[in-house]
């Protein structure tokens, strides 16, 4: 039985977890759940025990020094609390971590443990994958679920991918067996620019989060470090011919695609977020740059503002594999 301490009574609490690799293309995912612990100053309230679930000749300790006295910082999965208040308070439970390298159907029990203590209400589980996106058009969101009835209720798509999986997949299949209502929101990065960071996908999945939830998420710097990044890769792809060509080339297979999608129900959805956003949303919270550092575990999102790596030759293989290799087509889980 899973005992907390210190953790007080949450008020409609939804469950935001990622998780560091195979499902992580550019650490899309996992930078945003490090951006919500930041602005809104999470408190760790329970780490998974490292020993059961990570190979660490994979997953490697650090060694660090706290005052000349040399410490360890073992791999693991954390979960901290956020207070949100304001006329509609709901408050969060993240989850984030690195993909267990073992025992993954224990280690989905043991957070689901967690939920349950806590009264969680709904999951959301984020995930990064490779597509064939241009990088000059919005990112693809792709919203999933197991469950019909919530697929119709928050118009999300019900789940039909076959093949292999990720720690996103198992834990939305547990959450879908244990009765715990979860959802899996997917941004696909462009496979040509897929080394971290990529504040764009960032702030697309924290977009379309603010739209499952309905709870405005101070963005603080990431618009603007997503701008940055754009026409950090624009600058880049300008260099290489080839590069250009490929990208102008998904571009007009994106455009012709996405045409008869240019509808209203779209341009309703940016409207319903720019008056949310105006009007505060009905919560209370700063910026990013209000924020302290957060817990010294998190590494620092996408505001370190470095330049962009150069794009890959269409055709090369992609280097860490992670997502796998998918395409927005067909996001796992």
């Amino acid at each position: 039985m899973i005992e907390l301490e210190g953790v007080p009574e949450l008020v409609d609490p939804v469950m935001v977890a990622a998780f560091e690799g195979w499902n992580d293309a550019g650490d899309a995912a996992s930078t945003a759940v490090a951006h919500l612990d930041k602005v809104w100053k999470g408190e760790v309230f329970a780490a998974l025990d490292a020993e059961d679930y990570y190979d660490f000749q994979v997953n490697r300790p650090t060694v660090w020094l706290d005052g000349g006295v040399r410490k360890i910082t073992w791999p693991t999965t954390r979960l901290s609390v956020i207070r949100v208040g304001g006329e509609k308070p709901r408050d969060l439970v993240l989850v984030r971590g690195i993909e267990p390298s073992m025992r993954w159907r224990s280690f989905c029990n043991e957070l689901l443990g967690f939920a349950h203590e806590l009264g969680v209400e709904l999951v959301v589980i984020l995930g990064a994958l490779l597509g064939d996106t241009p990088h000059t058009r919005p990112v693809p969101i792709s919203g999933t679920t197991s469950d019909p009835d919530l697929a119709r209720r928050m118009d999300l798509e019900e789940t039909k991918y076959e093949g292999p999986t990720g720690i996103v997949g198992i834990l939305q299949e547990a959450c879908t067996h244990a009765g715990v209502p979860a959802v899996s929101l997917w941004a696909a990065v462009p496979h040509y620019v897929s080394q971290p960071p990529n504040p764009k996908a960032t702030l697309a999945l924290l977009n379309r989060l603010e739209d499952l939830i309905d709870l405005r998420i101070p963005l603080g710097e990431l618009p603007e470090d997503a701008r940055a990044w754009q026409l950090g890769v624009d600058q880049l792809a300008a260099e290489d011919s080839e590069v250009a060509e490929y990208v102008q080339t998904l571009e007009e297979a994106r455009d012709t695609a996405e045409l008869p999608e240019a509808s209203g129900e779209a341009i309703a959805r940016e409207f319903e977020r720019y008056l949310r956003r105006r009007d505060g949303g009905g919560q209370a919270g700063g910026h990013a740059g209000d924020g302290g550092d957060g817990a010294p575990y998190l590494r620092e999102g996408p505001a370190d503002r470095t330049r962009p790596p150069k794009p890959q030759r269409p055709g090369t293989d992609d280097e860490g594999g992670t997502a796998g290799g998918g395409s927005e087509d067909s996001p796992e889980e």
